[in-house]
């Protein structure tokens, strides 16, 4: 009888490498688990899979949990006294904690539903390549047409419905659940700084619910081990504190155009790859 074959262990250049492009581009409308499958495939060759994006993302939100602290726990301080004081429940403040909890229902729920297909099928690289350059022609799209005048406070019931249902969109990789969401929130009328602001805030809940639902299959097989993982999202956490800083101070004076240009160039890269046979989809 043959013994399968099994793919060699996680390396530590694997896991910091992977750790290190989690963490740039996590919070840029690019795509993360776009960039960890594509840079798996390259140098790697094979798939790190979607179980190892998902707990390294506990990095990152770490990141957003740390730099958006006080925002966070105005926010929660505000929705707890909401259910006792009338008043409160009016102000802005009650309204949008209440929408980043909804908004994140859509996303959770899909993700149960499709939870195979997108550890699988979701994963391919023509389809991959596909979602970079038609979801960054509609970044751009929304850039253009955007009025960008409202904040986080002007926000409805209906722009939080919309914007949960764009951050969902990211559960198949090269569409960006930063992507998604501040595409929707310059389409609504958002400034890019509220778009991008709201888009962190969204993503606590799901996130940190999907990297610690996965943590098991992050170590199946022939996963990393404990410590790899640890050192990875350790990584993710350090460099993704540094992009958000620097992503809010981008947005405030540039537009997103160059988001656009950057997943256009790396879809139509990755479609020539893919037709000359260099790289394999799956």
């Amino acid at each position: 009888m043959i013994a399968p074959v099994r793919s060699p262990a996680v390396t530590w250049l694997e896991v910091l490498v992977l750790g290190l492009v989690q963490g740039l581009t996590e919070f840029l409308p690019i795509s993360s688990s776009a960039h960890l499958r594509i840079v798996s495939e390259v140098f790697f060759g094979r798939d790190a899979g979607a179980a190892f994006t998902a707990v390294t993302q506990l990095g990152t939100e770490a990141a957003v949990l740390i730099y958006f602290a006080r925002d966070i726990g105005h926010l929660l301080a505000t929705w707890f006294r909401g259910f006792t004081d009338a008043q409160v429940r009016t102000t802005p403040d009650y309204r949008l904690a209440w929408l980043v909890i909804a908004g994140t229902i859509p996303i959770a729920l899909l993700g149960l539903i499709f939870e195979n297909q997108i550890q699988t099928v979701a994963r391919n690289l023509w389809l991959i390549a596909t979602t970079l350059i038609v979801f960054g022609l509609l970044l751009g799209l929304a850039e253009r047409l955007g009025r960008q005048r409202l904040d986080l406070r002007q926000m409805k019931v209906s722009d939080g419905i919309v914007l949960g249902l764009a951050q969902a969109l990211a559960l198949v990789p090269g569409v960006s659940r930063s992507g998604g969401t501040i595409t929707a929130g310059l389409l609504l009328g958002f400034t890019r700084t509220a778009a991008v602001r709201y888009s962190f805030l969204l993503a606590i809940p799901a996130v940190v619910a999907s990297g610690i639902f996965q943590i098991p299959d992050a170590f199946a097989g022939d996963g990393p081990s404990p410590v790899q993982l640890v050192v990875a999202t350790l990584i993710a956490f350090v460099v993704g504190y540094a992009t958000i800083a620097w992503l809010l101070r981008y947005v405030e004076h540039h537009s997103v155009y160059v988001f656009v240009w950057y997943r256009v160039a790396l879809g139509a890269v990755l479609l020539v790859a893919l037709s000359a046979g260099w790289l394999s989809a799956t």
